[in-house]
């Protein structure tokens, strides 16, 4: 069934669009965008820009063709740091993310990266695959440590579900409040990680944390687990800490450039595990993307306020907004 978001024409929509196309939304008439050169040939008029395709770089690269007519951007990603720019932080359009859609599923990715290297599950499956039996003994994660940067609801849904598993959470976030660190206590809490789990989002202050000064201050036991941004990390040192054993492993599941070409030296870096940005994607998930959207253009088209409205000056929506 078609969701519908008020009994009243839409305002002038332009999607920008990947390989899939918005479903279940009545939308009117919109305008398609793949690109940026077809978005700036569909920005002037828009009033509202959907952000699909929340990996792309058009709206910045079209954005000198946006008009006084744009009022509202959606993007169908917790991350604003693709639509986050000077040209729209100067404007008075409003940027809204999809916040609240992936915390569950990322938390229970984030719980089963933990499991699976505590477990040695990637070292059983190659074993398999070369018919070898070989006995190992694993870690437990009771009782272990986690520091997880980011303090939204995707860090604290991550916080709660490994606490539920048995382990000590040290959640940090921008600043320090009741239940959670300031980000410049993680230097002090580097040493203790047992899992340094990073879930923050990508700003002037969080781009390039992790680096080989912060890998320097882990233990040689340590995983680090990227599921926010890849810019979060610098690759060149993550990798070569892992190459020489400074640190015990690593997943990503983002990058500084996806997806990730067949060449990349990164898929063959000892003790890491690469996912293709799918942390959140659970099965069905662009409905509730779709759903999300939909509530909001039903509160825009009737003067309502908008859920998820990001502060663009921070780059994320602030704590206790609806």
């Amino acid at each position: 069934m078609t969701v519908s978001a008020a009994q009243r024409p839409h305002p002038r929509i332009t999607v920008l669009h990947g390989d899939h196309l918005p479903t279940r939304l009545d939308l009117g008439e919109p305008r398609l965008a793949s690109n940026a050169d077809e978005l700036a040939k569909a920005l002037p008029g828009t009033e509202v820009l959907l952000v699909w395709d929340f990996t792309s770089d058009a709206v910045r690269d079209a954005w000198p063709a946006a008009d006084s007519a744009l009022r509202w951007v959606h993007t169908a990603s917790a991350g604003v740091d693709r639509v986050i720019f000077p040209g729209i932080v100067e404007s008075s359009v409003t940027v809204t993310n999809s916040r609240g859609v992936f915390d569950i599923p990322m938390a229970e990715y984030v719980l089963g990266l933990v499991l699976a290297m505590a477990k040695d599950l990637p070292r059983t499956l190659a074993l398999q695959a070369e018919h070898e039996w070989r006995h190992r003994e694993t870690e437990s994660i009771a009782g272990r440590t986690a520091v997880v940067v980011g303090s939204g609801p995707i860090g604290r849904a991550i916080a709660r579900l490994l606490e539920a598993a048995g382990m000590r959470v040290e959640l940090v976030g921008r600043r320090r409040a009741a239940g959670r660190h300031g980000m410049d206590d993680l230097p002090a809490l580097l040493p203790t990680s047992d899992w340094l789990v990073l879930a923050a989002p990508l700003t002037d202050a969080t781009r390039g944390m992790l680096d080989a000064t912060a890998i320097a201050a882990l233990p040689t036991t340590a995983r680090v687990i990227n599921v926010g941004r890849g810019a979060l990390v610098v690759e060149g040192d993550l990798v070569e800490a892992l190459h020489a054993g400074r640190i015990a492993g690593a997943a990503l599941d983002v990058f500084e450039h996806e997806p990730l070409t067949p060449a990349s030296p990164l898929w063959d870096v000892p003790g890491l595990i690469i996912s293709p940005h799918m942390s959140g994607d659970l099965v069905g998930w662009r409905d509730s993307l779709a759903e999300l959207f939909a509530d909001n253009l039903a509160r825009y088209v009737t003067g309502k306020p908008l859920r998820n409205v990001v502060d663009k000056k921070l780059g994320y929506v602030p704590e206790g907004t609806p």
